[in-house]
């Protein structure tokens, strides 16, 4: 069984039971639904295992799933494009966020008007979204410094990234920290901190000259998938794939290529998939009324379901990738 069979088992189950114990007869769901996925950098691999959960969740309570974004690294264009999905009045919206505080007024105005909505991988905290299902970041990046730090002792580690995205920053600060704390004879900081913008390209120029500038880093962080291919290609192309540690975020065909040809050590694999299942059953379930922790969440002024869900990361490396493969 590959892992998104397993996935779409386990959750199924659980969630029947969840629909069940509701009174919802998936014999009577509302075909006519139509909820929406919105994303940035919508053309990345990575948004697709979590379009799948929500296809899978779609499939499971017979409602239908559309995909949208802005293929751009643009706030102001996913604000557009967030609008324009609004203005086609769908059932719900899972949203990712680029940027928080740009993405608040309009995600308030969804939720004042009554629409289901709900964020996930990046979030929009203080908003009126009704959940976020997301990794916690800040963890995350302390697996990543007790992954860097035994392998870099009397070292550099540098941390590839995207300062200005919130969720990126966050998993550097628990890389920090963790370093920090629990390994201070690896010496790093802001001085080591490449800014990959997002893209692959940047991540390999960037850290190369990093590299000629310090010659004793020895282990990085690459926060993101773009950030990790071309940190493997700096790394490659310096004769140091061997002798320094690497850790990336997330995966794809090209990552896991990394992985098994030995340029990358390891990565850390988000529940993306996790992510869109189980955005759309919430979704589905505030916009059919078929939450009641209390007799009426509304009238009592809190939300319906829980705010914050860790979906969790595991690590990948050679030992494991071939499961991955067959997501």
């Amino acid at each position: 069984m590959n892992r998104r069979e397993f996935l779409k088992r386990s959750s199924f189950t659980t969630a029947a039971g969840m629909l069940a114990a509701s009174g919802i007869n998936l014999a009577r769901a509302q075909s006519d639904q139509t909820y929406y996925m919105v994303s940035f950098l919508s053309g990345i691999s990575y948004w697709a295992d979590a379009f799948r959960g929500m296809q899978d969740a779609a499939e499971f309570l017979g409602v239908n799933a559309e995909y949208t974004g802005t293929p751009e690294y643009d706030t102001t264009a996913e604000v557009r494009v967030l609008e324009e999905t609004i203005a086609l009045d769908p059932a719900g919206i899972l949203l990712t966020v680029i940027q928080a505080d740009a993405l608040q007024p309009t995600i308030d105005a969804a939720i004042d008007s009554g629409l289901p909505l709900v964020t996930f991988d990046a979030d929009s905290p203080l908003s009126k979204r009704y959940a976020f299902l997301g990794t916690g970041n800040y963890y995350a990046g302390v697996i990543a410094a007790r992954y860097v730090g035994p392998l870099a002792q009397g070292g550099q580690a540098a941390v590839v990234t995207v300062p200005s995205q919130n969720n990126l920053a966050q998993r550097t600060q628990g890389f920090l920290d963790t370093l920090a704390a629990e390994f201070p004879d690896v010496v790093s900081g802001d001085a080591f901190i490449v800014d990959n913008q997002n893209t692959s390209e940047q991540a390999a120029t960037g850290l190369s000259a990093l590299l000629q500038a310090e010659p004793n880093i020895k282990g990085v962080f690459s926060s993101n998938a773009q950030a990790a291919i071309g940190a493997a290609q700096a790394l490659r192309e310096a004769g140091l794939s061997d002798s320094v540690a690497h850790i990336g975020f997330d995966f794809d065909e090209g990552t896991l290529d990394l992985i098994d040809s030995g340029q990358l050590g390891a990565t850390l694999a988000q529940g993306t998939w996790q992510m869109g299942f189980w955005g759309l059953m919430f979704a589905y379930m505030v916009r059919n009324s078929k939450i009641e922790s209390v007799s009426d969440w509304q009238a009592a002024g809190i939300s319906p379901l829980p705010p914050n869900v860790d979906t969790g990361v595991v690590v990948i490396n050679k030992d494991n990738s071939r499961f991955w493969r067959a997501s």
